[in-house]
């Protein structure tokens, strides 16, 4: 057995309680083919029922998958959503959530992920460390960070709930990202104000070239410096596509920041914000978007607690 079907094997073994007799779909998409056909056959190598749907590329993060894909979403019992672009914060996901089919979103995802990355992770320990950084989210009312060498932004969260994306799926009609590791929260609208430093990645575009600035008035992205900055406001649009939907911050001890959203956001030493949709993780935002920017080495305080 190779050391990608190895691996697979362990991941189903140890993340998911998962009956032999249940069907899983392999979605994937044109960019993705090759890893997603590779990874339908370690599953097949493993002996579960798996079968494979290929699309056409999404243009972005949040756009909703294919008519046809997301009615063969429903037909199984999970799915595995190997994807150029996340299929996370989709009405398609929720529906399918909503009967009990779990959805695993893996945008962006690559052998090497697998092989040298976020994959191989303790996952007990993965487990361990979001629960207590989610409790974090859930115990302050208010999260500032600091990043650079005078940006300060400020994200109010009152009561809203964390969520503890552990990369542990032990229940039917669950969720999340794998390679997983990430506590997050969908920020009180329309509250955040300041400026943040994104000198990791973004969504859509890759690790940045330069730090960007990104200025942030009553929740609202108003500003974005440089060429990275540019792209990001095309890709997110106007209105609803600007507006701050999630903090989050990294919790996977073996993720790495190679410009691959799905991973940098796991990672140590790093917090990240999004803009566009929400409410498919308890905000109140609707939108076709949602492109998450990735900080490293922030600051963060809890209400009036400094935390690195």
């Amino acid at each position: 057995m190779s050391q990608f079907a190895t691996i697979v094997k362990g991941l189903m073994s140890t993340n998911f309680s998962l009956d032999r007799s249940a069907s899983i779909l392999v979605l994937t998409d044109r960019s993705t083919e090759d890893v997603g056909r590779k990874f339908e056959s370690a599953l097949k190598a493993d002996e579960w029922k798996t079968d494979l749907f290929v699309m056409e590329d999404r243009t972005k993060s949040g756009e909703e998958p294919s008519v046809e894909a997301a009615r063969h979403m429903l037909k199984y019992d999970m799915v595995f959503c190997l994807t150029k672009h996340s299929l996370t914060h989709t009405v398609a996901r929720k529906q399918a959530n909503a009967k009990g089919i779990s959805v695993i979103t893996m945008p962006g995802i690559s052998e090497d992920m697998f092989l040298n990355g976020a994959m191989r992770a303790d996952y007990s320990r993965v487990e361990q460390e979001t629960i207590e950084m989610t409790e974090k989210l859930n115990t302050f009312q208010q999260v500032t960070l600091y990043t650079g060498s005078n940006h300060k932004l400020i994200i109010p969260i009152g009561d809203r709930q964390g969520i503890a994306s552990t990369g542990v799926f032990k229940e039917k009609g669950m969720s999340g990202n794998l390679p997983s590791g990430e506590a997050y929260v969908a920020p009180l609208e329309g509250q955040a104000e300041g400026t943040i430093e994104i000198n990791g990645s973004i969504a859509g575009i890759g690790l940045v070239q330069e730090p960007v600035v990104l200025t942030i008035k009553k929740g609202c992205l108003t500003e974005a410096t440089g060429t990275d900055g540019e792209k990001l406001l095309s890709l997110l649009g106007q209105e609803s596509g600007r507006l701050l939907c999630e903090l989050g911050i990294g919790t996977n001890h073996a993720a790495r920041l190679t410009g691959k959203i799905l991973e940098d956001e796991k990672a140590y030493q790093t917090a990240h914000i999004a803009f566009g949709s929400n409410h498919t993780f308890g905000g109140m935002i609707k939108s076709t978007v949602h492109i998450d920017c990735v900080t490293k080495q922030p600051r963060i305080e809890w209400d009036s607690n400094i935390s690195i």
